[in-house]
């Protein structure tokens, strides 16, 4: 059966499935993928025909709808969904679709797979890898929802969310999913979380402090997860998380340091230099941007292996949670200024590094797109 929505220059659906993945229909889905592309990059969707028992990611929707003429194959080779220009041909290329016949399209329809269609290096994410297309008859929608979870992770990113917080963030993101729960509410936890230990930091309470420190990193975890598999994202849902992302660490550091007695239980210079290290080490990664155009995380495997333990929030944490487990809250802070000062020096090096390679004619590009 074909259904088509009731708006002008609405896009068109075949094999309508009942199935949720998400909280969503794949109709509904699809629509909603439509809806946040916005309204320019939409003018010609009513040539736009999608099956709608498979599970599309928003980067082949996008891509679809800027390149007329093409129609997308799965991995049996079947038309799945096609950008219609001509309006005579649209009846047979939904009838292609609907049948699942790639014989059956017009020649002038140039066929592709979904690596094919859209690129295979997701920027935002920083990560490598072709856009995912799952069938519905092919997978249980349990199967498909973990699948696009994992799909949702950054690809580049510090050792706890890389390789502890997947498997429970899962869980959670599908509670969250399944009860209602909105990214930006649960943003709003994660905020509680982090004047929370922030205080407990400040009155030297700093085993409560630390967990309420891990679960305000876990459920940052969870909210950029919920958004992109609910396909919720909002603008103002990004400046909140990643605004409280940038702002909070330098208000642990100075509350950690207040919480042990400030200069009496802890050399200055140790405050400081993380400080210090903080605001540079985001200048650094301004910079790498603005000189070579790339994030400097993502140049080469070496940035990006060391990307998961440089003196950033979580890796620091690591390092005073063992410290507290111990009994020796000062020693792990002056560990972390130690560990601030090396990681420092290390993309000091690197940045250097770069440099030379572009005075000596190289164009620095990411290793993950030389991959793809």
């Amino acid at each position: 059966m074909v259904i088509q929505l009731d708006r002008e220059l609405a896009p068109v659906f075949v094999h309508e499935s009942k199935e949720i993945v998400w909280g969503l229909t794949p109709k509904a889905r699809l629509e909603r993928a439509l809806q946040r592309i916005g309204d320019d990059a939409r003018a010609d969707s009513g040539g736009l025909i999608f099956r709608a028992d498979m599970i599309f990611d928003e980067a082949l929707v996008r891509a679809l709808i800027q390149q007329p003429g093409r129609a997308l194959l799965d991995g049996h080779g079947r038309p799945v969904a096609a950008h219609c220009t001509k309006a005579g041909k649209l009846d047979q290329v939904t009838a292609a679709i609907e049948r699942g016949r790639r014989d059956d399209l017009p020649t002038d329809i140039v066929c592709l797979d979904a690596a094919g269609l859209a690129s295979n290096y997701n920027k935002a994410l920083r990560r490598k890898g072709a856009p995912y297309l799952f069938a519905l008859d092919e997978m249980s929608t349990h199967e498909i929802e973990r699948r696009m979870y994992l799909e949702s992770y950054k690809g580049i990113t510090d050792v706890v969310t890389k390789h502890v917080w997947p498997v429970p963030a899962l869980y959670v993101t599908r509670f969250c999913a399944r009860a209602g729960i909105s990214p930006n509410m649960v943003t709003l936890v994660s905020f509680i979380c982090v004047l929370l230990a922030t205080w407990l930091f400040w009155i030297g309470e700093f085993g409560t402090g630390l967990i309420a420190a891990w679960a305000m990193c876990f459920l940052d975890t969870v909210d950029g997860k919920l958004a992109r598999v609910t396909l919720t994202s909002s603008k103002w849902g990004n400046v909140f998380d990643h605004g409280t992302d940038l702002v909070h660490p330098p208000f642990w550091y100075w509350a950690w340091y207040v919480g042990l007695g400030g200069a009496a239980a802890v050399e200055p210079w140790t405050f400081w230099v993380i400080i210090a290290g903080y605001i540079l080490g985001r200048g650094q990664e301004g910079l790498f941007i603005w000189q070579f155009g790339i994030e400097m995380h993502i140049w080469r495997p070496l940035d990006s292996g060391f990307r998961q333990i440089t003196a950033r929030r979580n890796p620091n944490l690591i390092i005073l949670s063992i410290a507290v487990i111990f009994g020796e809250p000062a020693l792990g802070f002056e560990i972390v200024a130690w560990w601030t000062i090396l990681s420092f020096l290390f993309h000091c090096l690197r940045i250097g590094q770069a440099y030379v390679a572009r005075a000596r004619g190289r164009r620095l590009q990411s290793w993950l797109t030389e991959a793809a």
